[in-house]
């Protein structure tokens, strides 16, 4: 996995630093947008799923072994904005940059290029949707229409852009913690999935967005550094089914029982401008695990599974690059 924006995260967080409010005064960790305002995120992701089967007889929703790789520039246009119990309800609409997700990767400036840069263009397939003021993205149209790749890293920048909403209080200190749960959304063999979150707010650090060229190129940004709150999550994935019979919905419809259990802990470091309520940067890293046996509802043709799943993730929020005018919405 290329870590060089990692590292440019890690220059511009010990870059001068800005007088950090104090440990007693509160602050919003919501984001401060406005309608006709536009973002562009780098997001990196890295998975390995490997499956261990005990058994030739083939049964479908059961799990397959994957290997993703995916990393691209994400363009959003927040179309508009309202406020409800005082969180914002986002419509808005995102677009890769530059073609595939592998193709638009943001690289840095002292990497050299076979062929002469192209400048920053939305590359059409454009997604939009809405983030209630729960922190759900509804609405969501277009999403089929990208690669497999582009999906999982739209998902995953839509997950972190949004933690902030998850928030119980509206206003937050150093030192504070939440706790929520959310159902596992996935599609799973096992049914009940729960993930329970740990946050805390743990201290506040110099940062700024890296600097994003019109062709592509990463730099340390040039302009005034900010502070952000950094939150800690610790993730655990609970099962709330019983191990004996966890068949989740869409498995009875094919007629299929499932049995086992699964488990997982995700760690998620996220910096949140307290200027801008914007993520600057988010990193998690995952570890699941399932054993679960797939059979038919009469018990017979059953297969013995054990997954066990890894992945890398990075969000960085880069400076606006000037791109060619966008279309205006219908």
């Amino acid at each position: 996995m290329n870590r060089s924006a990692l590292a440019v995260a890690s220059v511009l967080f010990l870059l001068a630093v800005t007088v950090a409010p104090g440990r007693e005064q509160r602050a919003s960790l919501l984001p401060k947008l406005k309608s006709g305002q536009a973002l562009t995120y780098l997001i990196r992701y890295r998975s390995t799923k490997d499956v261990k089967t005990e058994s030739n007889v083939a049964i479908p929703l059961a799990p397959a072994a994957s290997q993703t790789d995916a990393r691209g520039l994400l363009y959003i246009q927040i179309l508009d904005l309202q406020q409800t119990g005082g969180k914002p309800a986002i419509q808005a609409r995102s677009q890769f940059l530059n073609g595939d997700a592998e193709a638009s990767a943001a690289k840095p400036a002292s990497e050299k290029s076979k062929s002469p840069p192209k400048p920053l263009a939305p590359a059409g397939n454009p997604v939009e949707f809405t983030i209630s003021p729960e922190g759900y993205a509804e609405k969501v149209t277009g999403l089929d229409n990208l690669t497999e790749e582009q999906q999982q890293i739209w998902q995953e920048w839509v997950a972190r852009f949004a933690m902030a909403w998850a928030v119980p209080s509206p206003r937050v200190k150093i030192g504070d913690n939440w706790k929520i749960e959310r159902p596992e959304r996935a599609t799973s063999p096992i049914a009940a999935l729960i993930w329970t979150r740990d946050s805390s707010y743990v201290r506040d650090e110099p940062c700024a967005p890296a600097q994003l060229s019109i062709t592509g190129e990463v730099t340390p940004s040039s302009g005034a550094t900010d502070i952000c709150a950094v939150v800690l999550t610790n993730a655990k994935l609970v099962q709330k089914s019983s191990p004996k019979d966890a068949t989740p919905e869409d498995f009875k419809l094919h007629q299929l029982k499932t049995m086992g259990t699964a488990k997982g802990s995700n760690e998620l470091i996220t910096y949140i401008s307290l200027t801008t309520g914007l993520v600057v940067r988010a990193t998690e890293e995952a570890d699941q695990q399932m054993d679960v046996t797939v059979a038919k509802a009469d018990g017979s043709n059953g297969v013995h599974y054990n997954v066990d799943a890894k992945s890398e993730l990075e969000v960085l929020l880069l400076t606006q690059a000037q791109l060619p005018p966008q279309p205006s919405r219908h």
